[in-house]
């Protein structure tokens, strides 16, 4: 059912919630997995690939801890940074390779912050025609 998913990471305790669901579905699926985090520092929106520094460092050791916890629990998870705006980059992911989920994590802000904080999900998953699976972290 589930032959790709997409696994969006903001890198905070937030991811938590879903890395822990994915897990648990991808090994029932056989599901391949990419591990997707956006560097949104003003370099990364600037330079994209290109961009340097203590944030793109910090996220690729991040997603290398995480793909590392999937290869324990005997997934095989591929890791991926792009760079800049989180929506832009997300979608434009899923319509260039394809996926037949994508899975985030959310912040479960209630009304105004949840407006601000939350926007990220609720655009890409107004953007997609693939299922977008939100987890709301405790």
């Amino acid at each position: 059912m589930y032959k790709t998913i997409l696994v969006t990471l903001d890198s905070t305790p937030t991811d938590r919630a879903i890395i822990n669901h994915i897990k648990s579905l991808a090994k029932q699926m056989r599901s391949r997995v990419v591990l997707f985090h956006v560097i949104t520092s003003v370099p990364a929106k600037i330079h994209g690939q290109a961009a340097a520094g203590p944030e793109v460092q910090a996220g690729e050791t991040y997603l290398s801890n995480i793909q590392a916890e999937f290869a324990t629990a005997g997934i095989t998870a591929e890791a991926e940074l792009a760079y800049g705006d989180p929506v832009k980059e997300i979608v434009n992911w899923v319509q260039q390779n394809g996926c037949d989920l994508v899975a985030m994590s959310t912040h479960g802000h209630q009304f105004v912050a949840g407006l601000v904080l939350g926007k990220t999900a609720i655009k890409v998953q107004h953007s997609l025609s693939v299922p977008v699976l939100m987890l709301r972290a405790k």
